[in-house]
């Protein structure tokens, strides 16, 4: 049976594009059913329409409160019944009503080793605090900022002359193709969370 993903996308979409790619092979395992944004005229809604992908926006400021907002995203989500939700640069927190709707099913990219450098500056804090190796970690979503249980982690050093941009450049490739190959996984295998580990694989 194959996995139905949901994308929530804020910008570019270049982690939505390779799972795209990765989904025009039937062996994937995976399809994305939908792609939905907090905000309109971007890239990874673009790549959706041009995939043949049905799409919606929540923009923040249409409602009342992040509680309202937070209701109506999940209303959409949920109505393309996915089996996982994968915020692929989405720059919005969701909240607790969001996530107990899709309990251990939602999955998020950081560009550091968790717990190591949480927060929006993952690559940038891992430079200053001279690290030698950093990389990105792919992790179930829970109530905090970047605590959830961790499925995968890659690694990627830093080099003498990095800046942040060339750093956090090498961070994204290897992120993408750990979120392809983790996806994928997930998708075929299956996976239950038990506490703060992930395990992958049908539960006999």
């Amino acid at each position: 049976m194959t996995a139905r993903l949901v994308v929530l996308v804020s910008g570019s979409g270049t982690n939505l594009q390779a799972l795209l790619d990765a989904c025009t092979d039937p062996a994937y395992g995976a399809e994305v059913v939908a792609v939905g944004a907090d905000r309109e005229g971007i890239e990874g809604l673009a790549r959706a329409e041009r995939a043949g992908i049905p799409t919606f926006v929540h923009k923040v400021k249409d409602y009342a409160d992040r509680a309202e907002w937070d209701r109506a995203l999940a209303d959409s989500v949920a109505a393309h019944a996915p089996d996982l939700v994968v915020s692929a640069g989405f720059m919005k927190l969701v909240g607790p009503g969001f996530l107990a709707r899709f309990p251990d099913r939602m999955l998020n990219t950081h560009p550091a080793l968790l717990p190591s450098f949480p927060g929006m500056h993952g690559a940038a804090d891992a430079l200053a605090y001279g690290v030698k190796v950093t990389g990105a970690t792919l992790f179930v979503v829970d109530g905090g900022v970047d605590t959830g249980p961790i499925v995968a982690q890659t690694v990627v050093p830093v080099e003498d002359d990095d800046t942040v941009e060339t750093l956090h450049e090498r961070i994204k490739v290897a992120e993408r193709a750990m979120l392809v190959e983790s996806v994928g996984r997930l998708a075929r295998e299956g996976w239950r969370v038990e506490g703060r580990h992930v395990r992958i694989g049908r539960v006999h």
